[in-house]
């Protein structure tokens, strides 16, 4: 980023987004003199620094929801999006395949002209021309293990969680009316507070006294929950059971949850219960 004139100084931003600082002579300052602490162009340059993480951290929600609700993304979007650093840093090197599910590679370009290039495991590059393209949950991927090896190979270093997502494979044969998993059930904490905060570090909203994640998958929504408590609970509280519930609030058998549904409702529940109070020790 250019530098921009503040008094007798000139400021810029790094790469970490800090304010640096260099005087006349050009040599760069160890830190921003306190006489520009009221300069309007300090000010700017601090908003625009927030602004820019903030929109990052919106690049990599909507990035991340693409996944988790299989959504297509049209091929004109990353076209349009690829130019700003911040998109493209949080899109390169995901996995995409075509709207059909196959040729996976890393996602290396999107040009409005040329299409999709990606890198597929055979090292070569190739292009997806179709309108669509999908960023599959690690759940769906047929050659995970393939893809990982060739990601540690390739040095590549997601900003997405896809390839090292953990996944969990849904047993075979529930019982056919079963429709809650109590794998981990009873993960006890201190106080309720403990919980709900755990649960908005990681990213998940309480709902109705429930932690809930939101899955479509095949064009279906669904929606895992796990009990934490209500809010007019102080003391010592213990999470419920997992299930998964349409949009009309019922609970869906077990047998009938997705992959991806399973997958991301059991990451939500381990991930509460490893916070969990234990006995002699803080929680994590």
């Amino acid at each position: 980023m250019g530098w921009v004139t503040a008094g007798d100084y000139e400021i810029a931003l790094d790469s970490d987004r800090k304010v640096v600082c260099r005087n006349a002579a050009g040599r760069q300052l160890k830190s921003v003199p306190g006489k520009l602490k009221d300069d309007p162009a300090l000010s700017r340059l601090r908003r625009l620094a927030e602004w820019l993480e903030g929109h990052e951290e919106e690049c990599l929600r909507t990035v991340e929801r693409w996944m988790i609700r299989s959504l297509p993304v049209p091929a004109a979007v990353l076209a349009a999006v690829w130019p700003d650093p911040a998109w493209q840093s949080v899109l390169r090197d995901l996995v995409v395949t075509d709207a059909q599910g196959g040729t996976a590679g890393f996602l290396r370009g999107a040009d409005r002209d040329r299409g999709v290039g990606v890198v597929d495991l055979d090292g070569d590059t190739v292009r997806l021309s179709g309108a669509e393209v999908l960023i599959p949950h690690p759940a769906l991927l047929e050659d995970l293990a393939d893809l990982r090896e060739f990601a540690v190979e390739l040095g590549v270093a997601q900003r997405v969680q896809q390839l090292h997502r953990e996944v969990w494979p849904r047993p075979a044969g529930p019982a056919a009316k079963a429709v809650e998993c109590d794998t981990y059930a009873g993960a006890r904490y201190g106080e309720l507070r403990e919980l709900v905060g755990r649960c908005a570090r990681l990213g998940y909203r309480v709902r109705g006294g429930s932690a809930v994640v939101s899955v479509v998958e095949g064009g279906r929504l669904l929606e895992a929950r796990v009990w934490v408590g209500d809010y007019y609970e102080y003391d010592e509280c213990e999470t419920g059971p997992l299930s998964w519930a349409g949009p009309d609030g019922r609970q869906v058998p077990l047998r009938e949850v997705g992959p991806v549904a399973w997958s991301e409702g059991m990451r939500m529940a381990a991930a509460l219960h490893a916070g969990r109070t234990v006995e002699g020790e803080e929680s994590a």
